[in-house]
């Protein structure tokens, strides 16, 4: 008795050790980002984030081009990417066989899993020359990396993520409920509307909240597709520039210019800081779903 006390001890023990070192690997990075920051902070504590201007070699660190380009991307990529993931999740949940259920499964997992480098070359390949087309017979400089093609690069990247997560949620509905409004008269659709999903609509938010974060993080297939021009856009066929694509293309750069490598860690805090707070607002809002048991 004394010794599986002990291991059961000893194993709490390690679990709560991971727990808190994750916790405290969080914690660190973002002291040391704040800290990185902090010399930008001092100097344009108000500026940094409100001002469009962007030119390091004046001095002048606006990030609103970024910000603006980084929300704009992944608001139109779940604009698109949301009908189709709930539509896909309802036909997999409720019509599709469950052999035909665990093929797309595993299909859409596979998807998950492809190299955004790959979306990107896809987006180059396909999305751009349809959107310059459509740019040409709009009367707008055609190109086709504009943020319309970001966001349809991003909206497929996250679709998979979004799809297996609804699909879940979909599933863990009692099937007795269904039952109980079929036997009243309801109609299989009626079914799926005033049940299924209502009763999943607190998990598919969930779900909808953590692709949100994931697209926003998202680096090499938007920096690829979307121009990489330092404007807050005013249409989506207007190029933009995201928060992770300034990074990875100027990182580099940060050791000629004062204040530079300042810039590049508060653009990683303010990523890192909006990412943590959706993912967060996810899990709460699925720590609801689950107390409330629908």
């Amino acid at each position: 008795m004394f010794s599986r006390n002990f291991k059961d001890r000893g194993a709490s023990l390690h679990v709560k050790g991971a727990l808190w070192l994750l916790l405290a690997t969080a914690l660190s990075i973002s002291v040391v980002l704040l800290w990185k920051a902090w010399p930008l902070l001092a100097t344009h504590p108000l500026s940094a984030l409100s001002s469009s201007a962007w030119s390091p070699a004046k001095g002048d660190f606006g990030f609103l081009p970024f910000i603006a380009g980084s929300l704009a991307t992944t608001i139109l990529a779940m604009l698109i990417a949301a009908p189709v993931c709930i539509l896909s999740a309802v036909f997999l949940a409720e019509y599709a066989s469950r052999r035909l259920r665990e093929c797309l499964r595993i299909l859409v997992d596979l998807l998950a899993g492809i190299p955004s480098v790959i979306f990107g070359l896809f987006g180059i390949l396909c999305l751009v020359p349809l959107v310059s087309d459509l740019q040409r017979a709009m009367g707008v400089s055609a190109s086709g990396y504009s943020l319309l093609t970001g966001g349809l690069v991003l909206a497929i990247m996250v679709m998979p993520f979004i799809i297996s997560v609804s699909l879940d949620v979909l599933l863990a509905v009692p099937m007795e409920l269904r039952q109980a409004a079929l036997s009243l008269g309801t109609t299989p659709c009626e079914t799926i509307w005033h049940v299924t999903l209502k009763s999943a609509r607190k998990g598919i938010l969930a779900a909808m909240v953590l692709g949100f974060a994931r697209a926003f993080g998202e680096t090499i297939a938007v920096m690829m597709v979307i121009g990489n021009v330092p404007k807050v856009p005013s249409s989506i066929l207007d190029p933009a520039y995201t928060l992770p694509a300034l990074i990875a293309n100027n990182f580099g750069e940060m050791m000629s210019i004062p204040q530079y490598d300042s810039a590049m860690m508060l653009t990683a805090l303010i990523l890192m800081f909006v990412v943590a707070v959706f993912s967060a607002g996810a899990r709460l809002i699925l720590y609801g779903f689950e107390r409330s048991g629908r």
